[in-house]
């Protein structure tokens, strides 16, 4: 007898279309073309980004994540990293809140797993890329200056750059 999966026991799909992947020994960065944002992913967050099939089932994912770190891992950790991938633009579909990531903290997952444990905690770390005429038209450090956003370095003192 085979057993349907709901929407909430199988992982969503992970967004490939429109980005550059570039995998490292601890993180995987991520470029999205269409939102010109840069994303590193966490070992943890990768793993469940690389997991998003639409057909492994979070059970499945929890005790991978379990084998990964040698400890124990609750749902709400993958809930976590779907939460972020999903602020992030990284799953398919719109971005949504998953059900059980507004129900714990990161603080609180910590508590109950122990200091060691937060290593495995996803973190998706985003910052948005400036196009090349931006990069290009900021201010070195000394320049005078009348705003943040002329300076390379976002931050202007006293008429200058930093």
């Amino acid at each position: 007898m085979s057993v349907l999966k709901t929407r909430e026991e199988s992982v969503p799909r992970a967004r490939r279309d429109g980005l550059l992947v570039k995998e490292l020994p601890d993180e995987l960065l991520v470029y999205d073309l269409f939102r010109q944002k840069a994303h590193c992913l966490n070992r943890t967050a990768a793993l469940v980004w690389n997991q998003c099939d639409g057909e492994t089932t979070v059970e499945q994912l929890v005790l991978l994540l379990g084998k990964e770190s040698n400890a124990a891992v609750d749902r709400e950790v993958v809930w976590m990293a779907f939460d972020q991938l999903s602020k992030a633009h990284l799953l398919q579909g719109r971005a949504r809140t998953w059900p059980g990531a507004s129900r714990i903290s990161r603080r609180e997952l910590i508590r109950r797993a122990g200091a060691a444990a937060a290593i495995a905690l996803p973190i998706v770390s985003s910052i948005v890329v400036p196009d090349a005429v931006q990069a290009a038209t900021c201010r070195p450090s000394n320049a005078s200056c009348t705003s943040p956003a002329q300076c390379c370095s976002q931050l202007c003192n006293a008429g200058h750059c930093a």
